[in-house]
C-alpha cells in the first residue's frame, strides 16, 4: 500500500467533504447565497450524542476493530468522551479517554496548529522554506517553495514521495535530502499528498526557531493547552503504560497486533500520539479560534489561515462538491455554505483516526482507533454529523467509508503480472553468478544480490539492510514479497544488461539499479 497516513491517498483524502455533500443531495443552493447561519440546535447535538454508544459499538461489531476512543466538543464543552473495547487483543486492559493512540495523519492539523503558534502573522506562511540540505529537482521551485506550499501538498512533489525510502529503513535526513531526485509536477497547480514535503517544512520552522520539532510542539501547543499525554516521538507512545497497540486484520477475520509502526522519520506529518482527552482540548482550541480556558494560545489570524483552501484536492463531483486542502486540513463547504474541516489518519500496519469540525456550529468530533483502516472512524463522524444535522441517518456510512478505503488502498497502477504464478512456458534462469553482486541507485542506495549454496538468491535493500528471498518467475525476471506500510504484495525484479529494476520502486522511474 501507499502510506495511507490520511484518507488523502489517490484523491480519497476528501471523503468527508464529498460524502457530506452527498447527504444534502436535492437541496438547491440559493443564488446568491446568504451568509451561513448556525443550524444545529443544542437538542439536536444531545440527540446525536445519545446514540453515539450504539453507533460505535455496532460499527466495532461489524468490523471487529478492537479499540476505539471518541470525544465530542460543542460550544467549548466536552459533551461526550469515552473509550470502547480493548487496548490489545488477548489481554483484558480496556480503552479509556486517556489511552494513547497513534493518530497517524491526524498529526497534520495538529502540526499546522503548532506552526500557526510560531508565526507573527498569516503572511509568514508564505515565507520560503529553508532547511539545510533540502532542495527539489527544479532550482527555481527550491528558491520559491514556501511553508504553505508544502503544508498544502502543492509543491509538485509526486504522491507520497519518500514514503518507500522510509519503508526501507532510511532516516529523515536521508529521505529529505533525496527528495531532490523526485520528478516534479506543476508547482502550485497540482495536488499530491506528500508526508515528507510536509515534514521538510515543519522541520524548517523548528530549525528557524532553534528548536527540535518535539520541543517546539510541546512548548507551543502541548504544554500551554494541557495536552499532557501528547507527543511527536514514537518512544513516548510505545513506552506509555496505557497505550493502544496497533492491529491488523487476519485472513480469518480476527485482529492481532502483528506490527509496530515507528513514524519518527515523518513525525510532523504522521508521528503524533495522543488521547481523546487531549484531542478534545485541541478541538476546543480550534473551535474557539486559538483560545482555551480563557487564554490565548495560538494567534487567531495565523490559525485561521490553516482553514482556508490552498489547492483543489478533488474537482467538483457529481453533486457539485469541490474539495480543497488547506494547511494541514481537508477543507470543504456544504450546501448551506458552512465551512467543514476534516482529516483522517491511517497506518495500514494498524491505526485509523478522524477529526471533523463545523466551526460555525462550534461542533467537532474526534475518533481514534487501534485497527488498520476499514473506515470506522470516518463512518462514526459522518453518522454523527448526519444525525445532528438531519435528525436521521441518510445512508450506511460504514459501507461507504469502507469502500472508499478499499479503493484508496489498492496498489497503484503498474504491473498486471501475477508473479505468484509463473507462465507454463517460463524460460529457465541463468546460473546464480549472473545475478549476484552489488548494484547502485542514486535514490534508493545500494542493492545487493547474494546466492546460498543451493543457488537461491536474496536481495538486500536499505541501510540495515532488509532481506528479501527472490523467487524465479521467467528468464531473468524474479519476484519477492514487499513489506512495510507501503507493501503491494509480490513485485518483480528484472535483470538486464548489468542492471536490475525493482518494479514497485519504479513508479517515478527511480527504481533501476546499476551493477558496480
Amino acid at each position: 500500500m501507499r502510506t495511507l497516513s490520511a484518507l488523502g491517498a489517490a484523491g480519497a483524502a476528501v471523503l468527508l467533504t464529498a460524502t457530506a455533500g452527498a447527504a444534502a443531495m436535492g437541496t438547491a443552493a440559493p443564488s446568491p447565497p446568504p451568509a451561513p447561519k448556525p443550524q444545529i440546535t443544542d437538542a439536536a447535538v444531545d440527540r446525536a450524542v445519545a446514540r453515539l454508544d450504539r453507533t460505535v459499538e455496532d460499527m466495532m461489531r461489524r468490523t471487529g476493530v478492537p479499540g476505539v476512543s471518541v470525544a465530542v466538543v460543542h460550544d467549548d464543552k466536552v459533551v461526550h468522551i469515552k473509550g470502547y473495547g480493548l487496548r490489545r487483543t488477548g489481554e483484558s486492559a480496556t480503552v479509556g479517554p486517556d489511552t494513547v493512540f497513534q493518530i497517524a495523519s491526524l498529526s497534520k492539523p495538529v502540526s499546522s496548529t503548532v506552526v500557526a503558534g510560531t508565526l507573527t502573522g498569516p503572511r509568514e506562511w508564505d515565507d520560503r522554506t529553508v532547511l539545510p540540505g533540502f532542495s527539489l529537482k527544479d532550482p527555481w521551485v527550491t528558491d520559491h517553495v514556501t511553508t504553505a506550499d508544502l503544508f498544502s501538498h502543492r509543491s509538485g512533489l509526486p504522491d507520497h514521495a519518500g514514503d518507500l525510502l522510509e519503508d526501507l529503513g532510511y532516516d529523515q535526513a536521508y529521505i529529505l535530502d533525496h527528495l531532490r531526485l523526485e520528478p516534479l509536477g506543476a508547482f502550485r497547480a497540482s495536488y499530491a499528498y506528500t508526508n515528507f514535503g510536509f515534514t521538510a517544512a515543519a522541520e524548517a520552522v523548528a530549525r528557524a526557531k532553534g528548536s527540535s520539532w518535539q520541543k517546539l510542539s510541546a512548548d507551543t501547543l502541548f504544554k500551554p493547552a494541557g495536552m499532557t499525554r501528547t507527543s511527536t516521538e514514537f518512544s513516548a507512545f510505545v513506552n506509555s503504560p496505557d497505550h493502544a497497540a496497533t492491529h491488523v486484520k487476519n485472513a480469518d477475520g480476527t485482529w492481532s497486533p502483528r506490527f509496530v509502526r515507528d513514524p519518527d522519520a515523518q513525525s510532523p506529518a504522521g508521528g503524533v500520539s495522543s488521547t481523546a482527552t487531549d484531542m478534545a482540548r485541541w478541538l476546543r482550541l480550534q473551535l474557539a479560534g486559538g483560545t482555551l480556558d480563557g487564554k490565548r494560545i495560538i494567534p487567531a489570524d495565523t490559525l485561521a489561515r490553516t482553514h482556508v483552501p490552498a489547492i483543489v484536492s478533488q474537482p467538483a463531483n457529481a453533486v457539485g462538491t469541490t474539495s480543497f486542502y488547506g494547511l494541514g486540513w481537508n477543507v470543504g463547504y456544504d450546501s448551506a455554505g458552512r465551512l467543514r474541516l476534516s482529516h483522517s489518519g491511517a497506518f495500514e500496519l494498524g491505526a485509523n483516526t478522524n477529526v471533523t469540525m463545523l466551526p460555525l456550529e462550534r461542533l467537532g468530533i474526534v475518533v481514534l482507533t487501534n485497527g488498520a483502516p476499514v473506515g470506522l472512524p470516518d463512518a462514526v463522524a459522518l453518522d454523527f454529523f448526519d444525525y445532528a444535522e438531519h435528525g436521521k441517518v441518510s445512508t450506511d456510512w460504514l459501507a461507504l467509508a469502507a469502500s472508499a478505503y478499499a479503493a484508496a488502498l489498492e496498489p497503484p497502477d503498474g504491473s498486471t503480472t501475477d508473479y505468484a504464478h509463473p507462465p507454463t512456458t517460463a524460460q529457465p534462469a541463468r546460473d546464480s553468478a549472473a545475478y549476484t553482486g552489488t548494484y547502485d541507485n542514486p535514490y534508493y542506495g545500494k542493492a545487493t544480490v547474494t546466492a546460498d549454496d543451493n543457488g537461491a538468491l536474496t536481495l538486500a535493500l536499505g541501510p540495515e539492510p532488509l532481506r528479501f528471498p527472490l523467487t524465479h518467475y521467467d528468464g531473468d525476471t524474479f519476484s519477492f514479497m514487499t513489506a512495510g506500510e507501503n507493501a503491494v504484495g509480490r513485485t518483480g525484479v528484472i535483470f538486464a544488461d548489468g542492471t536490475l529494476r525493482i518494479e514497485y520502486l519504479d513508479a517515478d522511474h527511480l527504481g533501476t539499479f546499476t551493477q558496480r
